[in-house]
């Protein structure tokens, strides 16, 4: 009897004071009809075993949820976190580039630029990804409690019940040719870092030989003056490629015409930089200079050659990644 009046306790304990007197004597009541005349102590437990948790049980005179999030909503939960948090992380990193770079200030080596976007991006990512987590676990908890409905049958992304009609809406996708979110995400910390170095060239991107304990800055690769001459067109290569790592968050696969838009961002960018590379004064002269006496040889013919080389670079990184491309949307 005193592992009766234990379950009792701990079933009403949990239940609003006003009403714990009452569901006692029905539960007692209750099971003293499940056991026979004289119980032993296994009789007893058998009967409370039947019983169940008196957690849940209490939950069931409550007519209490026992978990955060459940069936009815959990798959539409999950599909609108895993839609909402790479797009609010893809703003975040956006905003979060532009902001770095308004207010760069130029007094930071090429190492401690790539730290300090990848720590933020980080960080930024960290943030967001928490705040929509927390904010839409919070709204599904609470449409959770207040639903009323009679009907059970777990949602849908269509907000209505499943039926065999959904499945004609669903595109396998093949491992192979699947886009992952770490690639996109990828694609933004590239954007960011390579527009950090092209509007900050002068104080990032040059010589540096050693000193007394750090590297020294011997002289800046390009002209920033001439660089800047060309940030609309710039800028227009910067919000297309930012405009395909979005289209590649959407799609999810390689298809023939992301490959032919990534296509034509790659001729883009090979003609744009084709343009830079090739106006004489791009180049400082103070670093054309060293760099000719350190490989001794003219400066017309180490300039040829950074040229020629720089714009082969380009053309095998693009052909590179047009035929990857491809290749996955063929798969």
């Amino acid at each position: 009897m005193k592992l009766i009046e234990i379950y009792i306790h701990e079933v009403t304990r949990r239940l609003p004071e006003q009403t714990r007197e009452d569901i006692a004597l029905e539960l007692r009541s209750t099971i003293e009809d499940m056991l026979p005349n004289d119980p032993d102590e296994q009789e007893v437990k058998a009967v409370l075993a039947k019983l169940g948790n008196p957690a849940v049980l209490a939950s069931e005179y409550r007519d209490q949820l026992m978990h955060l999030i459940g069936p009815r909503y959990y798959e539409l939960y999950l599909t609108l976190l895993k839609m909402i948090i790479p797009i609010a992380v893809v703003v975040s990193l956006i905003a979060m580039t532009a902001e770095y770079l308004i207010g760069y200030s130029g007094d930071q080596s090429v190492a401690g630029i790539v730290t300090t976007v990848i720590s933020k991006g980080i960080a930024s990512i960290l943030e967001v990804g928490i705040q929509v987590f927390f904010w839409i676990t919070i709204v599904f908890a609470i449409i959770e409690r207040t639903d009323n409905g009679k009907e059970k049958h777990p949602f849908t992304t269509k907000m209505s019940k499943w039926t065999p009609d959904d499945l004609k809406d669903i595109t396998p996708i093949h491992k192979k040719k699947a886009i992952k979110n770490f690639e996109v995400f990828s694609s933004f910390f590239w954007i960011a870092i390579w527009a950090t170095l092209y509007f900050n060239a002068e104080h990032l991107i040059g010589v540096y030989k050693g000193g007394t304990g750090v590297l020294d800055f011997v002289a800046p690769v390009f002209n920033q003056d001439v660089l800047l001459q060309y940030w609309p067109i710039v800028l227009v290569v910067i919000g297309f490629e930012a405009a395909l790592a979005i289209y590649k968050l959407i799609k999810k696969q390689w298809t023939k015409g992301l490959a032919l838009c990534a296509t034509a961002l790659e001729l883009l960018v090979i003609i744009v930089f084709a343009i830079i590379l090739r106006n004489p004064n791009v180049f400082n002269q103070e670093f054309i200079t060293y760099m000719s006496d350190l490989f001794n040889i003219t400066t017309n013919q180490f300039k040829t050659g950074l040229v020629g080389g720089g714009i082969s670079l380009f053309i095998l990184v693009a052909a590179l990644n047009i035929y990857e491309g491809f290749r996955k949307a063929r798969i």
